[in-house]
């Protein structure tokens, strides 16, 4: 009797106990950032308490099914690799803005409808510009995200923007024990425990917070036990031309970021992102925006930090994640439970941040050496698309006097990072160069085999 065919490890079930303990470590791995979106957008119009509590409860709830449909695909809807898709941090000005000055909450949900269906429809596009990133761009991405995240780490490690004790001494003396607990554990523990060890440290971090004073578990006690997300809520959705064409911009940011976050994940699982499963990808983020305008959230994109968490742990499942989908739609239910997650001080998740993030930026690394620096321009494309890409992430304010528009698009160092490095891949590498010069074909190490992998893409392309 024939063996039955190998399973590749991103599509393996790990045991029940496995599932639950992985799962909850990616979410606990993108919560801060979950709930940040809906927390500014919220403030920023000067909500009740109870409208933002809303607001965060639908976001997870949305987080949650946009991650299952990511992870386990409904027909061409969903990359199937393990992906936490979450609320994008490229929206928030135009929806600040929106939301202030242009119609409110329901200008905002009427322009993330729109752009929802426009990412659907645009997908296939994208898809095809799959040969555009070869190693020498992808490897210049990830190692862009990867750098771009670590700030935000920081921030954590110090207590967290805008936190009264923001850059005490013990807030970063938590966030280095967590640090050290999540080394120990993936050095010296047994296999299985190595690889939930962000959810050690963070649990352990916790409990050595309790007693120092650093959680406040006030809000679980005003949390209500069962809370659920209805249609438009806060009124039926109006279209208004700028806030439709700001959001549209928006949605060709979210759609580049994720593009690299999937080429990243495929890199790390060793499954790659052919031109039909980017696509499919896309289309996932397209639906699961047009969701979050109308259940009361916003745009979606795949999580970075969580990129970065696949990587360390060498857990590749994308079961894992689809389980972590699964808590969070809970979470989305059950505000209580949500109110005790929150309580999670930032030092412990900034420890925990600055291992994943910087797994990123590693994983960027790597892919890199696959490619050829001699005697062609390669290093000059990844220097330059490094330097634009860490500009607003040095300088936050750099753009401050440029258009909206421009500062959707160069605001976001992955963004700007990216379209940097593919036009200078563009520029040295595929128009005609002066005679006599060297260019190595897609950016891949001559002969190594990728350069032929390279040419077959673009035929089949």
């Amino acid at each position: 009797m024939a063996a039955p065919a190998p399973v590749h490890p991103v599509d393996e079930v790990p045991p029940v106990r496995q599932l639950a303990a992985f799962g909850l470590q990616h979410v606990l791995a993108m919560y801060a950032g979950a709930v940040a979106v809906p927390l500014i957008v919220g403030g920023a119009m000067k909500l009740s308490p109870a409208d933002l509590a809303y607001l965060i409860t639908a976001d997870l709830l949305v987080c949650g099914i946009a991650t299952l449909i990511q992870c386990v695909g409904v027909w061409r809807f969903g990359v199937r690799l393990p992906i936490m898709q979450g609320c994008t941090f490229a929206a928030v000005s135009p929806m600040v803005l929106i939301g202030t000055d242009g119609g409110g909450l329901p200008a905002i949900y009427g322009s993330v409808i729109v752009a929802g269906l426009a990412i659907m429809l645009l997908a296939p596009v994208f898809g095809r510009l799959l040969r555009f990133f070869p190693p020498l761009v992808t490897g210049t991405v990830i190692l862009i995200i990867g750098v771009s995240l670590l700030p935000v780490a920081g921030n954590w490690a110090a207590g967290g923007v805008g936190a009264k004790d923001f850059g005490e001494p013990r807030n970063l003396a938590l966030a280095a024990f967590v640090l050290l607990v999540v080394l120990a554990v993936q050095r010296f523990a047994p296999v299985f425990l190595s690889r939930i060890a962000v959810l050690i440290g963070i649990g352990v971090g916790l409990a050595v917070a309790v007693p120092f004073g650093f959680t406040d578990f006030g809000g679980v006690g005003g949390a209500a036990w069962l809370g659920i997300s209805t249609p438009f809520h806060f009124g039926a959705p109006t279209f208004h031309v700028s806030a439709i064409v700001s959001m549209l911009v928006v949605a060709l940011v979210t759609m580049t970021e994720t593009t690299g976050d999937l080429i990243a994940v495929g890199e790390m699982t060793d499954r790659e992102v052919e031109p039909r499963s980017l696509a499919d990808g896309l289309r996932a983020d397209g639906f699961s925006t047009v969701l979050g305008g109308v259940f009361n959230t916003f745009p979606y994109t795949a999580y970075a930090q969580n990129v970065g968490l696949v990587g360390m742990t060498r857990v590749r499942s994308r079961w894992v994640v689809a389980t972590a989908g699964g808590i969070l739609v809970l979470l989305g239910l059950l505000p209580k439970l949500g109110a005790v997650v929150a309580a999670i001080p930032a030092p412990v998740l900034g420890g925990a941040g600055l291992v994943m993030f910087g797994t990123v930026a590693a994983s960027g690394l790597r892919t890199l050496t696959r490619v050829d620096f001699r005697g062609n321009h390669n290093l000059t494309v990844v220097a330059v698309s490094v330097a634009v890409g860490m500009l607003p992430v040095g300088v936050p304010t750099v753009y401050d006097k440029f258009p909206e528009w421009f500062q959707t698009v160069m605001d976001s160092g992955i963004s700007a990072g990216c379209l940097t490095a593919i036009l200078l891949n563009l520029l040295f590498n595929h128009l005609p160069g002066k005679a006599g010069s060297k260019a190595g074909k897609d950016g891949v190490v001559v002969g190594s085999g990728e350069e032929d992998a390279g040419k077959a893409r673009e035929e089949a392309a």
